[in-house]
């Protein structure tokens, strides 16, 4: 599922009149963009939810003819990424199924990290794997990072007032059962973050590469320019 429904406000005035996914980089879409790299790791079928701007990015979409695109509408209600996700499951099936947000590119250094993900995936210790970059390398990104990471991959919030050494890319590995129990309506994914972490069942995977948040005019900069430094 490529999570693709947000107002895009952080983009704004170039999502004023345009899905967020929908914004070039170095002449390609973002969205574009996270569905060459599902197409180069395997998957043939892909969910992608709508809301702000949907009918344009479902236009768009009508012209790739290289994957199978199903729809999960929004338009009505925004759902925020775990109502989002929540929604779309009857689409996504009864297998663990990745989740990529619109906004982020990644560039790998040895091996596909959607393979690495599949791989790592033990399905009696996890409910969520999470691909994991380091905070202080990322491009376009100026936070304090995320998540503290175990060697076992384990995953624990970072403590108030700190500097995290790992931040989450928005790139995941999730089973549906991580959604048992959840709300209606809209709620964060982090929400079932936690509840995963508390029972143990959050892990992380270490992304070896390059990775870019393009959520912000100053996040899209940065990612062109690292893109032509390559």
């Amino acid at each position: 599922m490529i999570l693709a429904a947000g107002l895009g406000l952080r983009m704004r005035p170039l999502t004023l009149d345009l899905p967020k996914a929908m914004v070039e980089v170095k002449g390609r879409r973002l969205i574009d963009r996270a569905l060459d790299r599902l197409l180069s790791a395997g998957i043939k079928k892909v969910v992608v939810n709508l809301h702000h701007k949907g009918n344009t990015l479902k236009r768009h979409l009508a012209e790739r003819n290289d994957v199978e695109i199903l729809f999960s509408d929004e338009s009505e209600q925004l759902l925020e990424t775990g109502g989002g996700v929540a929604k779309a499951l009857p689409l996504l099936g009864p297998d663990p199924f990745f989740v990529v947000n619109s906004d982020v590119i990644w560039l790998d250094a040895r091996r596909d990290s959607l393979h690495e993900l599949a791989e790592a995936w033990d399905d009696k210790a996890m409910d969520a794997l999470l691909l994991m970059h380091p905070t202080v390398t990322a491009v376009g990104y100026d936070g304090v990072g995320d998540f503290e990471m175990a060697p076992d991959g384990r995953l624990t919030r970072r403590e108030e007032r700190h500097v995290a050494p790992f931040l989450f890319t928005g790139i995941q590995l999730l089973h549906p059962r991580l959604f048992d129990g959840a709300p209606e309506g809209p709620f964060s994914l982090n929400r079932l973050y936690d509840q995963a972490a508390e029972s143990g069942r959050l892990y992380g995977y270490r992304h070896e590469g390059i990775w870019m948040d393009v959520g912000t005019p100053a996040g899209l900069k940065a990612a062109e320019a690292a893109l032509d430094d390559l």
